[in-house]
């Protein structure tokens, strides 16, 4: 006996996503909320890339000053501390301060913004 599948009979999954259209009051309410949650993300974000980025600068060229330095006028430091532990030590310090002003800004404006809408 060979089944066949008539077009007349839609299965239970095709009755729920036609009975469901787009066009209902709260999933119009609930695409724009989450749009509007996306823009607001996206710029926390930026704004925690921004914050990182001069906090980088920042401590880059605080690293780089005593680190030069030392290796210049310390002997030990000027035996064992080629450019490369230099170069290592600055960015090191750059690349922290960066993840770790950005995030905490991430996080400050975020918690900042949703206490407003609540």
């Amino acid at each position: 006996m060979a089944f066949t599948n008539s077009s007349s009979a839609s299965s239970p999954l095709e009755k729920i996503t036609n009975s469901s259209s787009a066009s209902s009051p709260l999933e119009k309410t609930s695409l724009a909320s989450l749009d509007q949650k996306l823009v607001m993300a996206k710029r926390y974000a930026h704004e925690g890339v921004k914050a990182g980025a001069r906090a980088a600068v920042v401590a880059g060229i605080a690293a780089a000053i005593p680190t030069v330095a030392s290796a210049r006028m310390l002997p030990w430091a000027r035996a064992h501390l080629n450019h490369a532990a230099q170069a290592l030590i600055i960015s090191t310090v750059a690349g922290a301060a960066y993840f770790i002003v950005a995030d905490k800004t991430i996080l400050a404006t975020a918690r900042k913004n949703s206490f407003k809408q609540a």
